[in-house]
């Protein structure tokens, strides 16, 4: 069973293209007969995403600190909900518990998980794929932004290359499940200066 990792918004988004992108998602992972493994809450695009999936029969399983558990209000139909102590513990729970790990429109809880699961990747704590779905171009600036720092020489573009990008949610899901592992190192030859 493929366990696919949904970072996203604990919000719903100001467009209703991000519900349904996903309730998509949700559907998608359900009914590959994958699990969805997420933040836990039943709210925003959160609940949204882990809905579906249950909906469509699928398994899904909740990661949520403790000191979250009333404020991004815990979903209590899941078919796991692991309550951890930190942060750091969900991160790092859900890394253990995936197999890929897919970022919707979020805010900064969303792209703090994915850009740590990402640099985990690029440092070889782990080898497993990541994707962006772009939802009405919600990422452009950030891909571009990522863009520019392979421009100016702080992310390899084997790294770049990692990040896998697109705007359907079927085609990214099953990029993710066939993707290779990269495994560049790092950093960057030293050089010989005096």
């Amino acid at each position: 069973m493929q366990k696919f990792c949904v970072f996203c918004g604990s919000n719903p988004g100001g467009e209703p293209a991000y519900t349904e992108a996903a309730v998509s998602v949700g559907r998608l992972i359900a009914s590959r007969g994958g699990q969805l493994v997420y933040g836990g809450g039943r709210v925003g695009l959160m609940g949204s995403v882990a809905n579906a999936a249950l909906e469509a029969g699928g398994e899904v399983i909740g990661v949520m600190p403790r000191s979250l558990v009333e404020k991004e209000i815990a979903h209590t139909g899941l078919t796991k909900l692991h309550i951890v102590e930190s942060m750091h513990e969900r991160k790092a729970l859900m890394e253990k518990l995936s197999d890929a790990f897919l970022l919707l429109p979020g805010g900064f809880g969303s792209w703090d998980e994915f850009s740590e699961i990402v640099t985990w990747a690029q440092l070889g704590i782990h080898a497993k794929p990541c994707g962006i779905l772009n939802v009405a171009g919600y990422y452009d600036p950030f891909l571009a932004q990522i863009d520019r720092a392979v421009a100016e020489g702080f992310v390899r573009p084997a790294h770049r290359n990692m990040v896998l990008v697109a705007s359907d949610a079927g085609m990214l899901l099953s990029r993710l499940m066939s993707a290779p592992v990269v495994s560049e190192i790092k950093w960057a030859q030293p050089t010989n200066r005096a």
